[in-house]
Order: C-alpha cells, then sequence, then structure tokens
C-alpha cells in the first residue's frame, strides 16, 4: 500500500512595497516582511547586471528588488523544495519571469564561477537562541535547523562573484564582529547602516554591503530609524511603500 502524499503546507496571499508585489507564503515559519524590504531597498544595479540571491525563500527581496531594476536579471537559490515551489509561483504571479529564476540547493555546493555581479542575502538571525528572544516552534527550523556558518554564506558570494563584485546582507547587529571576519580574507570597501527602531535605541540589524577586493576604508554610515510615535518615521514609511532607496556608497 503506497503512503498518503503529505499535504502542501498552508499558505497565505500578502503583499509588499504598498500593494506593488504580491506574495505567496507559508502560514507557518518564516514570514518576508520589514528585512526583505530594506534588503531589496538597499541593491544598486545597472541594467545588465545579474544579481544572485542565497536563501531567496518565497523570493520576497528578489520581487522587490526587480520591480524597481528594471533590466536587470536575478537567480534565487534555495534549498527547501517546498520554498522553491512556492518562489516559482511567486515569480509567476508578479508577471517577471523573464527576469527572475529560481535553482533549487545547497549554496555550499555551489562551484565557483564568478557569473555574478552581485550577491545578496538575508542569513538565518536566530542561529544563537540566546541572543535574541526566541521565535515561535513553527519559525525555529527556518533559521536554525541545518543553517550555515555566516562563512560559508560569505565564502559562496566570492566564488560566485566577477571581479570587484558587490556583496549585500542584513544582519542582526551582534553579528557584525563575524560579519568583518568572514569578509576579510575576500572583500573590502566595507559600508554599514545600523538599523534602529527607534530613535536613541540601540541598533538591532545592520546592512552590509562590500566588494571583491576592494580597498576603501570602513564606512559607517547614519543610522536608519523605522519608528515615531504609533508608526514609521518618513524615510521609514517611503522605503516600506517602495517610494524611496537606501543609498549604501561603497
Amino acid at each position: 500500500m503506497s503512503e498518503p502524499d503529505t499535504p502542501a503546507p498552508e499558505t497565505t496571499l500578502d503583499t509588499l512595497l504598498d500593494g506593488q508585489v504580491r506574495l505567496h507564503q507559508f502560514a507557518d515559519g518564516y514570514r518576508a516582511g520589514m528585512d526583505a524590504v530594506l534588503l531589496a531597498a538597499a541593491l544598486e544595479a545597472r541594467p545588465g547586471e545579474h544579481v544572485v540571491e542565497f536563501g531567496c525563500g518565497a523570493g520576497a527581496v528578489l520581487l522587490c528588488a526587480a520591480k524597481r531594476l528594471e533590466g536587470v536579471s536575478f537567480t534565487g537559490h534555495e534549498k527547501d523544495p517546498n520554498a522553491v515551489s512556492l518562489a516559482v509561483d511567486n515569480i509567476a504571479l508578479n508577471g517577471l519571469a523573464d527576469r527572475v529564476e529560481i535553482q533549487a540547493g545547497d549554496i555550499a555546493q555551489l562551484r565557483q564561477n564568478h557569473s555574478a555581479d552581485q550577491v545578496v542575502f538575508n542569513p538565518p538571525f536566530f542561529d544563537d537562541p540566546k541572543a535574541l528572544r526566541t521565535p515561535k516552534p513553527g519559525k525555529q527550523a527556518a533559521w536554525l535547523s541545518g543553517s550555515a556558518p555566516l562563512g560559508v554564506w560569505v565564502q559562496a558570494a566570492a566564488r560566485a562573484l566577477k571581479a570587484k563584485g558587490r556583496l549585500t546582507l542584513i544582519h542582526r547587529a551582534d553579528k557584525l564582529a563575524d560579519i568583518l571576519a568572514a569578509l576579510d580574507k575576500s572583500f573590502g570597501s566595507v559600508v554599514i547602516k545600523p538599523i534602529q527602531s527607534r530613535s536613541g535605541q540601540p541598533a538591532k540589524r545592520i546592512l552590509v554591503t562590500a566588494r571583491i577586493g576592494g580597498r576603501a576604508p570602513l564606512q559607517l554610515l547614519a543610522p536608519l530609524v523605522l519608528h515615531e510615535g504609533e508608526g514609521f518615521t518618513p524615510e521609514a514609511d517611503a522605503l516600506m511603500r517602495g517610494r524611496a532607496v537606501l543609498a549604501m556608497g561603497g
């Protein structure tokens, strides 16, 4: 007797960038939101360039970036088969199949090809449950189980990028030392932008860009403040609606 098919995970249909991007996401587990929008807003690319995302999930970063960066092609790498299927569907839903593709597989197994102009990623944040509040049980698998160390992500980026290619990532602020250590062997021209929930509070997130073989001094930019009063700051509101970008320099 054959075993019954495993039911597909339940999904919801959400929107980003004030409705410009429609996104099917898993109802339980990791759900893209503010971090994905900020990471996409930090990307700068010219028509004809190729941007690669590691761990693309349902495709939120890819779709937000592709909506703004016309003429740029995107490839997402994802090892979760369910997420791969969801990302492919989301690309079609947003009419971007001509410029955005998904490849299934583990980034740790990627061979050196130096074909990407840029690499972007949003690595698992909760690899140390003691550092910040632990996520709900349904989310722990996305952040904890089988997550490659940060250095593996950076090394894979170095194998994928062309000479002087650019890496952009978002991560927890308390991981800055680990990020700089991982970048040290191949990358330079590092630019860091702290992200504060409110003015005067410590940064909880950081956006970081770096270039292969870069030689410029490290830059620490003014922080992005997300909230004031009961809502977003004007700058953060414009970013969330897709009406502004984050200039990272580098």
